[in-house]
């Protein structure tokens, strides 16, 4: 699943092919950024996702949950669990939280640039990003597994 408003440098073939010999669970693709507070946050220990939360006033790293999620089929059994957050919205933290209370949770990082384009300023940034780069390269950055680069 990828959210309309995300845009990448590169490619996530890399972190797909990945997922596909997951045995079960779900993949989150993640980007270091500097202003982790917009997103929802992943903290990592030892390669392995050990919490997320939803735009934290103080996160715990910065590594943002891009809108780039894999899920195996239970994710629509998840969703229809869910009740709506104190913003009204069904948020897609508590699907993610779902799987890491079950250790089914995976991650990449994102390599190469990254943008969510839900604002003004995003958007602007994005386009730019674009212009100079391209996006979407089956050729440009790819992701890696969180530890030693």
């Amino acid at each position: 699943m990828v959210l309309g408003d995300n845009l990448i440098e590169g490619s996530v073939a890399a972190a797909v092919e990945r997922f596909r010999r997951q045995p079960a669970g779900a993949r989150l693709i993640l980007a270091e950024v500097p202003d982790a507070e917009r997103f929802g946050v992943a903290e990592l220990a030892d390669g392995h996702i050990v919490s997320i939360e939803e735009k934290p006033a103080r996160p715990r790293s910065r590594y943002a949950v891009t809108g780039i999620y894999l899920y195996d089929a239970r994710v629509f059994e998840v969703i229809r669990t869910l009740r709506p957050s104190a913003r009204g919205e069904l948020e897609i933290t508590d699907v993610n939280s779902w799987y890491l209370a079950r250790g089914e949770l995976a991650c990449e990082l994102l390599q190469g640039w990254w943008s969510d384009a839900g604002t003004f300023a995003s958007l602007h940034r994005a386009g730019n990003l674009v212009a100079e780069t391209g996006a979407n390269r089956t050729d440009g950055p790819g992701t890696r597994e969180p530890g030693p680069a």
